[in-house]
């Protein structure tokens, strides 16, 4: 699979799997007039997925010999793939460190896994809170990778 990628790389990999499917980012403009950061087209979704205690055990850094001998969740592989096949872009985001990169994409591939990147060096403990300027959706895996459903739920936001 690819190593290190900045999001531009990712998309260019991204393009050169696609079908059918239009080969740009579709261009965005403020109410200014002036360019602001491009999206994906609609149709595709841009997962970060965690690894540790979401697509396998929960592993910490400080034992990595386990993370050579975890075994990935079944359901998280099986959908992440479809995922994958469907044309969304997966990429891992964890708190492992550059120093597991080679045992975690060794795993992942031995394992069967298809992606587009990995970023190591999310923050660890939690209790995430994720500002940016695009659309973000954050889903807490509880157990079981399926595809996502449309709930209602209370969410934190900027006062207005």
């Amino acid at each position: 699979m690819l190593r290190k990628q900045t999001k531009f790389a990712i998309f260019n990999e991204y393009n050169m799997t696609q079908k059918n499917k239009p080969n740009e980012l579709n261009e965005t403009i403020g109410e200014d007039g002036q360019r602001i950061s491009p999206l994906l087209p609609e149709q595709i979704k841009n997962y970060l997925i965690d690894i540790d205690g979401t697509i396998t055990e929960d592993v910490p850094n400080e034992e990595p010999d386990r993370m050579v001998t975890c075994e990935p969740f079944p359901d998280a592989l099986k959908t992440l793939n479809k995922w994958y096949d469907e044309g969304h872009i997966i990429t891992f985001f964890t708190s492992r460190t550059e120093a597991h990169r080679e045992v975690t994409e060794t795993w992942l591939n031995k394992h069967g896994f298809k992606y587009h990147g990995c970023l190591f060096g999310k923050p660890r403990g939690g209790n995430y809170h994720w500002v940016d300027n695009h659309l973000v959706k954050a889903t807490r895996y509880k157990g079981k990778f399926t595809d996502m459903v449309v709930a209602m739920k209370e969410v934190e936001v900027f006062r207005s």
